[in-house]
């Protein structure tokens, strides 16, 4: 802002050149401020509608939540024995402007003097994932605000940077009812994709065999997701996790992919055996009920765990993450169970890793996330789509970076027995 004694000398020969000077350089610091204003004090309302959980939040970009609502059709899809997508997008219709409602009310910071609106458009189930596009065009274009499009799998691998500084290149375990994947987190759009699951996603494989063990029809079980029963069950009358010995998937293959779809049958192998030779009627339970729970909930996580051991080395080894201390963020809605927590913290302290959870309220489906990850690309004036909202499309099924699951294949790289207290 101040000029050097030289040109100011030089300019007070002429009263003119004076107040040009002066002009130009008041015109230079209002479009600095302005150039600064648009990267920082941003206000970013995100919307989320991917699978079943309609959620909105509203950050600003000091990390600050200003406001947030959800409402979950958790009850509804566990009366039907899963998420019927038609259903789903209806019950999203029925409570998006309610959800809206409730976060804008918390929020100090009106619609209209908000930064941009962000919104889920990939991947998911498209019935849902249109109810939030369409509501955000709608926000949008009525208060003359930009859209910044979201990928949800890169939100939950971006999420807990709203709590906690987690500096790139980091690798990511994200885990969900969905989706099982590891990547290098290298930026804010920047992934390397080692290795996903070929079938089944872990919650999916939590949820049907809950459905299985017929856990919806204890009380306390009612109202919980299928992996939130096992996990309490198995926690409550301490289960046995060793009690039953599940093969490890995959283990003729050195990858950094999962496989779920045979544990499962497996574990159904093992309730079929058990009912029969206890003669039990079809609503009956078994007496070994905390057992299979602990015990496949242990076979699910020490799969991954395995998978997250291979990724780090194969990552060790070609110089992927920073030397000394690389970190390990675990995300998405399994992340939130305590005992695959404990075994892969156990991992982390064995390679000298760190270890960084998501948060248990950001590992779910959640408006707060989206918020977060369009607030990055706010900051990078990355993605950001400020006309032609009409022109914007969701992407049912949409990668996850760049896939190089083939060279972790190509390293072949065997892992060293690791003990993990169970």
């Amino acid at each position: 802002m101040f000029c050097s004694c030289a040109k100011l000398r030089g300019a007070l020969q002429n009263k003119h050149s004076v107040i040009s000077y002066v002009r130009k350089l008041l015109r230079s610091d209002r479009q600095a401020f302005r150039s600064q204003a648009t990267r920082s004090n941003a206000v970013i309302l995100g919307i989320e509608t991917s699978c079943d959980d309609t959620a909105i939040g509203v950050v600003d970009d000091q990390g600050n939540v200003l406001g947030e609502s959800s409402h979950s059709q958790l009850e509804t899809h566990n009366e039907y024995g899963g998420i019927i997508p038609p259903i789903a997008r209806d019950l999203h219709q029925q409570h998006i402007d309610r959800v809206a409602e409730r976060a804008l009310k918390e929020c100090p910071v009106p619609a209209e003097e908000m930064s941009a609106i962000a919104v889920t458009v990939r991947p998911g189930m498209s019935l849902s994932l249109l109810v939030g596009l369409n509501f955000a065009r709608q926000l949008a274009a009525k208060h003359g605000k930009p859209l910044i499009p979201i990928h949800h799998m890169e939100a939950h691998a971006l999420a807990v940077r709203l709590v906690q500084r987690v500096d790139f290149p980091y690798l990511v375990l994200l885990v969900s009812g969905g989706h099982c994947q590891l990547a290098v987190v290298r930026d804010i759009d920047d992934f390397l994709l080692l290795g996903q699951t070929m079938d089944d996603a872990p919650g999916e494989t939590f949820d049907k065999v809950a459905r299985r063990l017929k856990l919806s029809n204890l009380p306390e079980c009612r109202g919980l997701s299928g992996g939130r029963a096992l996990e309490f069950l198995a926690e409550r009358d301490s289960g046995n996790p060793l009690a039953y010995r599940f093969p490890e998937p995959l283990t003729s293959y050195r990858t950094c992919n999962f496989s779920f779809s045979g544990l499962k049958n497996s574990v159904y192998r093992k309730i079929e055996a058990l009912e029969k030779e206890h003669g039990l009627e079809a609503d009956a339970l078994l007496p070994e009920i905390a057992d299979l729970c602990a015990s496949t909930q242990h076979a699910v996580a020490y799969h991954l765990t395995r998978r997250t051991q291979r990724a780090l080395a194969f990552c060790d080894q070609q110089g992927l993450l920073p030397e000394g201390k690389p970190t390990l963020v675990v995300a998405g809605g399994v992340a939130a169970n305590a005992y695959l927590g404990r075994l892969l913290s156990q991992l982390c302290e064995k390679l000298d890793v760190a270890y960084v959870p998501t948060p248990p309220k950001l590992c779910s489906d959640n408006g707060l996330m989206i918020a977060w990850n369009g607030v990055e690309r706010w900051r990078a004036a990355s993605g950001i789509v400020t006309e032609n909202f009409d022109s914007l499309d969701i992407t049912p099924r949409c990668p996850l970076g760049v896939d190089i699951s083939l060279s972790v294949a190509e390293a072949s790289i065997k892992l060293d027995k690791i003990k993990l207290s169970v």
